[in-house]
């Protein structure tokens, strides 16, 4: 962007910020690129990048909190049927770990503190655009582990999930 009295509010991502990103980004803000912004995520989820379970069907991204409330948005891409997601991801909520499937474009509400995940895309299709809006100005992250059965625990690669703004995992 050229130098312009407004261009610095055009935000191009750059792949450098967060070299160890798991995921096709298109966007990324928060506080520390742009003083004053809440956290926001936007990426692709393509066919070839579903997310393996592994040994396990509680595979992905592993139960956690954050600080901020959090909107988890999931849009589909085919303009014939706007809602149809062309995925299936299953997503688990609260301590229960109650098991949902998403197939439909929508927009998961997480309030603040709430345990949430795994999150797992199962099955893309088509490309889909994934969206996650932390409403605080840094993304922060609490694991709660714990609530995963112990042979999931011990194949985690918890370096992929490093706990933020809480201080260390339980």
């Amino acid at each position: 962007m050229p130098e312009t009295k407004y261009g610095k509010y055009f935000v191009e991502y750059d792949p450098g910020w967060f070299p160890k990103e798991r995921r096709p980004v298109m966007a990324r803000m928060e506080n520390g690129i742009m003083d004053g912004s809440h956290f926001y995520l936007i990426h692709w989820m393509m066919p070839n990048i579903n997310v393996p379970a592994g040994k396990h069907p509680m595979g992905g991204h592993p139960p956690h909190i954050h600080r901020d409330a959090e909107l988890l948005f999931h849009i589909g891409t085919n303009p014939d049927d706007p809602m149809d997601l062309g995925a299936e991801v299953e997503m688990y909520m609260g301590p229960e770990m109650e098991r949902h499937v998403i197939n439909r474009t929508c927009c998961i509400f997480i309030p603040p503190n709430f345990i949430h995940a795994p999150w797992r895309p199962v099955k893309t299709t088509r490309p889909w655009i994934f969206i996650e809006v932390n409403q605080g100005p840094d993304h922060t992250e609490k694991s709660y582990r714990q609530l995963l059965p112990k042979e999931v625990r011990e194949d985690m690669d918890w370096s992929m999930w490093p706990d933020e703004g809480y201080g260390s995992p339980d």
